[in-house]
């Protein structure tokens, strides 16, 4: 006996159904059905659907469990996951504590160690290919680690970044101005000479490119300042680093802060920086970064950038050539304003909106 269609549908019921579906194989399905209620038999419906009778009783099961969504071909799930959820927590796990050199004899994961730790942990097999795309799929990719001093106190830079607004109500008041009026600048010295650096460049992969590298040792230095707010720099080019060169560069920084407003200029510990000989203009107030912590000064981030688009790859002739360049490159960035926002601005700063 054919299996009876359930009574809380009938042939105007399926056929509204068949008018809104948007899936062809399911419109197939449901007509063929209808004609059923109306008093088509089996083999009608059969032809109907192009079907044969089995596929018919399927259909006939279906709509009894399910109604006409039940009439929609899902897609296959496929092959089950070789990876369970407990073992991608722990290969997270892994991977934000990295390996102890001692027990796994690497210092970086790379893809292949993380294969053979799913092994040794788990006995799960994995391929190369698949756990690539399972690191991917949780969000991990292969990315350039950002240096931290090794000596550089625990804590020290989250403490100092809740420290900057009570910093600047204090030079406001010491100064007799609203917190408003006093703009964060940001300043540091790079070496640039004719030992430089080589930069990344595109290749085919398998070759090894190559760049010209002088190995003579001319150099001199961009004494560099910016104020991440207002996209302002002020810089000089000099031959060394000393008390005597800050006095210069803060007269420069000092003639370009806004006028009627008062800098509160952010620097490192260097000796020049904070020697009690040095002429500190009467709109700057310099505030010492915490020791040893490069990551909160935004001019690091300068050099990076001017290095690798402006400084690297080259062979300078002589001292001149050198200073010419960085003269170069320093006016380039002067001239776009929207790079200095781009590269300083910090959302610990007050005032500054990244």
């Amino acid at each position: 006996m054919p299996i009876p269609l359930r009574a809380d549908y009938d042939a105007a019921h399926l056929r509204a159904a068949a008018r809104a579906s948007k899936n062809a194989g399911q419109t197939r399905r449901l007509l063929a059905l209808a004609a059923i209620y109306d008093g088509a038999t089996r083999t009608e419906a059969a032809a109907i659907g192009v079907v044969t009778l089995q596929i018919v009783r399927d259909w006939v099961l279906k709509l009894n469990a399910h109604g006409p969504a039940g009439l929609i071909n899902l897609k296959s799930p496929g092959p089950a996951a070789i990876l369970a959820g407990e073992h991608r927590r722990a290969l997270a796990a892994a991977i934000e504590d990295g390996p102890i050199p001692a027990v796994h004899g690497v210092v970086r994961w790379r893809v292949i160690d993380l294969v053979q730790w799913l092994s040794d942990e788990f006995q799960v097999a994995v391929s190369k290919q698949t756990l690539s795309r399972e690191l991917r799929a949780m969000g991990y990719h292969r990315l350039t680690a950002r240096p931290r001093h090794h000596a550089q106190a625990a804590g020290a830079i989250e403490t100092f970044k809740k420290s900057p607004p009570a910093r600047l109500d204090a030079i406001g008041r010491a100064q007799g101005v609203d917190r408003s009026a006093v703009e964060v600048w940001f300043a540091d010295e790079a070496r640039v000479g004719q030992k430089n650096k080589i930069t990344r460049r595109w290749a085919k992969r398998g070759t090894r490119p190559s760049a010209p590298q002088d190995q003579r040792t001319a150099s001199t230095y961009i004494s560099g300042a910016i104020c991440p707010a207002t996209g302002a720099a002020a810089g000089l080019i000099l031959p060394r680093c000393n008390t005597e060169a800050m006095g210069l560069h803060l007269a420069e920084i000092a003639a370009h802060v806004t006028p009627g407003k008062h800098c509160a200029l952010l620097v490192d510990q260097a000796g020049w920086h904070m020697s009690e000989r040095l002429a500190v203009p009467k709109k700057i107030t310099i505030v010492p970064l915490p020791a040893k912590c490069p990551e909160l000064n935004p001019v690091e981030n300068v050099w990076q950038f001017m290095r690798n688009n402006w400084l690297s790859n080259r062979v300078f002739a002589s001292y001149n050539a050198i200073v010419d360049h960085c003269c170069d490159a320093w006016n380039r960035l002067t001239d776009q304003p929207w790079r200095v926002m781009s590269i300083g601005l910090r959302q610990w700063v007050p005032g500054h909106v990244p």
